[in-house]
């Protein structure tokens, strides 16, 4: 176990996020000195609370979204009675299976697929000390994130980034066991216990050969999905369904929305895809976690770049009066808030 630990400390992938952010404070200090203000970056998503954050409401977000693109969505209140939440679930028209997780989330903590009511009560008895979010379970078998970006004022908006995701997977071998399939797995040995636990009724299982088990259906880097760098898939057609969705979007400019869809082809139409949520200004262009395709420092150049785009959509965005900066005080205090809100998710988490 010490030695894969030692390899896997060996791959960036899996370096902590202060890795790839703390090397370009500088550059984020100085478009901080150019705009005359360290709070340049609240003006880029006016609708979105703090342009995004990491403080927004998950729900209230996916609310600026069309019905067309968004799953059934519904907002659970911090110790909000079973009762009540069924009976809204009902509604909703929100079925199981579903996906619950904090409505204000980090890197994936707490999310999770509920299959059935007994499953639901569970998970608000350990839970439900926080605010959650309830969507729809949706079934399409790709997802994406796809990292957009449009200068105020300007039509049309660019695609800076496409990160394909696979799902972490096993596949049977006809004699093994699903336990033995995932401990012979080397990407799934990295999230061993998570992916244990989640598929803890299935170990004793023996899979059919070439049978292709899915370990975990949340598309997040910390539940093992694997990203994979899709940027030459950008294209003007994807960009224009993009400007679309973005058009009916009032007050978005900047961030990664993560879809599920159906097939290529058709996304490229904006048909049969639901975007699952829009992450603003703290959001990632994910793809620089393909180390097959870049390398550690291509992945904080991409940083820095995005960086910049957002100090321009902050600045257009004040010039139009259509947003406003916020100052040091405000920024601490939002500092000091989510350590402690992730302290407490966190927290949770580990029980």
């Amino acid at each position: 176990m010490k030695v894969h630990n030692f390899k896997k400390s060996l791959q960036w992938e899996y370096w902590p996020s202060y890795l790839f952010y703390v090397p370009v404070v500088p550059y984020a200090f100085y478009l901080a000195l150019k705009s005359r203000s360290f709070g340049f970056f609240s003006a880029v998503n006016p609708s979105i609370e703090g342009s995004g954050n990491g403080l927004e409401s998950k729900f209230k977000t996916i609310e600026l979204v069309p019905d067309t693109y968004k799953p059934k969505s519904m907002f659970v209140a911090k110790n909000q009675k079973l009762e009540e939440i069924l009976n809204n679930l009902k509604q909703k028209n929100i079925e199981f299976p579903l996906i619950i997780k904090p409505d204000i989330g980090f890197r994936g903590l707490l999310v999770k697929k509920i299959n059935t009511e007994i499953e639901l009560q569970n998970y608000l008895k350990k839970y439900n000390t926080i605010n959650l979010i309830i969507q729809e379970f949706i079934s399409y078998k790709n997802e994406c994130g796809i990292f957009y970006h449009r200068i105020p004022n300007e039509a049309k908006g660019k695609i800076t980034s496409i990160t394909l995701k696979k799902f972490l997977a096993v596949t049977g071998d006809g004699t093994s066991n699903l336990s033995t399939l995932i401990k012979n797995n080397e990407r799934a040995t990295n999230y061993l216990d998570l992916v244990l636990a989640l598929n803890t009724d299935k170990l004793k299982s023996i899979p059919k050969k070439g049978e292709k088990i899915i370990l975990t259906v949340i598309g997040n880097h910390s539940k093992g999905t694997e990203f994979i760098n899709g940027n030459h898939l950008i294209t003007k057609k994807l960009e224009k369904t993009l400007d679309t969705i973005n058009s009916s979007i009032n007050g978005w400019y900047y961030g990664r929305i993560d879809v599920k869809f159906k097939n290529f082809e058709e996304l490229l139409q904006g048909k049969n895809l639901k975007i699952l949520e829009i992450n603003g200004v703290i959001a990632e262009p994910t793809h620089i976690y393909d180390a097959s395709k870049g390398t550690y420092y291509k992945a904080l150049k991409s940083i820095k770049e995005h960086w910049k785009i957002i100090y321009k959509i902050g600045v257009k965005n004040k010039q139009l009066n259509n947003g406003n900066f916020t100052n040091l005080k405000y920024l601490i205090n939002v500092y000091f808030k989510y350590k402690k809100y992730l302290k407490t998710v966190k927290k949770l988490a580990a029980n």
